[in-house]
């Protein structure tokens, strides 16, 4: 199924729903859909089903869910430009995973790095294991392919699950032709935001909240992580910049001036720079990135998000239905192969 002139690559991602984003998921996934919207054919979505993997809360989950699409609005996802959805809201991706399954290799899944050290930390912990932590990547392969994505934005930690993806395909077009593209990774150069109170530690709500620095949060909260933020006691020749320290410049170029970077870093080496001028200079950089988005998110509401999420859907299961359609004809099975064995 290739493309035609002048067609644009698609691109498909999609995300956990982890209620209201913070600045990590902003600068380390959003801001590059926000970009990539603007080249290629984009299709974005909330991952709910595979949220499913861990405990969840039913309420907590719906929220969550209603949040991020908030969120991604007010950062500049477009629904006009890209097609946003719900996974669970296009229910082909789980009938396809189905069929997936029986391209799946037991020995593939039983090698995902994921995989293995999720379960052995929840054995560790005498917690639940679930099928659907084993079967999670079979279920990336069908969100990824059911709309033939030439294009997936990973980091280095999902390029095994990106490797099946491309396996299962390669499978299927060996026994029933050739249909699916085998997708290409574009290796995302974000950057790793850490924890402002743990620099050792990706930040994370699910170390708590003062690991975390939300997009909606009160100002005089934010201003009060980034004041009490974990630097070190100076430049240290034997292990060079600190974690703490680190972080904070990362975030400072992310937000500020190439000039403003570039005198407090050569006041750092220097040994001249004061962290509370750092640390005054990141939280004024950083509200003025965070103010669009911030007045945007306040503007909208949630009518706003079940309108584009109900376009999106629309839009998602034109393209996923066809597929599911096909590859049923093809493997034999539904009404579709019957129509097919009649003529």
């Amino acid at each position: 199924m290739g493309r035609t002139a002048g067609e644009k690559v698609r691109v498909v991602s999609g995300a956990k729903p982890t209620g209201k984003l913070h600045i990590g998921n902003y600068f380390g996934a959003v801001l590059n859909w926000v970009r990539l919207q603007q080249e290629y054919d984009c299709y974005f979505f909330i991952a709910d089903y595979h949220a499913l993997t861990e405990e969840w809360d039913p309420d907590e989950l719906r929220r969550d869910t209603l949040d991020m699409v908030l969120d991604l609005l007010a950062c500049g996802v477009d629904p006009e430009k890209a097609v946003l959805f719900v996974q669970s809201h296009v229910p082909e991706h789980t009938e396809l995973c189905w069929v997936f399954n029986n391209l799946a290799g037991f020995g593939d899944l039983l090698r995902m790095t994921q995989f293995k050290e999720r379960r052995e930390a929840a054995e560790q912990a005498q917690e639940f294991v679930s099928v659907g932590l084993f079967d999670y990547p079979v279920l990336q392969a069908a969100d990824i392919l059911i709309y033939h994505g030439a294009k997936v934005p990973v980091g280095e930690d999902q390029l095994q699950h990106l490797e099946l993806t491309r396996r299962i395909a390669r499978r299927f077009n060996q026994k029933f032709g050739e249909y699916f593209p085998e997708p290409e990774a574009i290796l995302s150069e974000a950057p790793r935001l850490m924890s402002p109170a743990d620099p050792e530690r990706k930040m994370s709500k699910s170390y708590g909240e003062k690991h975390v620095i939300h997009l909606m949060e009160p100002e005089d909260s934010i201003y009060q992580k980034i004041k009490t933020a974990v630097t070190d006691v100076g430049p240290q020749p034997d292990r060079g910049m600190s974690p703490g320290v680190k972080n904070l410049f990362t975030l400072l170029r992310l937000t500020a001036p190439p000039d403003v970077y570039d005198r407090l870093l050569q006041e750092y080496n220097g040994r001249t720079l004061k962290y509370v001028t750092l640390k005054e200079a990141v939280f004024e950089h950083l509200m003025r990135t965070l103010e669009p988005i911030r007045q945007r998110r306040r503007a909208l509401t949630a009518h706003d998000a079940r309108e584009a999420l109900r376009l999106g859907a629309q839009k998602a299961r034109a393209v996923a239905s066809k597929t599911v359609q096909e590859v049923k004809r093809r493997i034999g099975v539904g009404a579709e192969a019957l129509e097919a064995l009649s003529a």
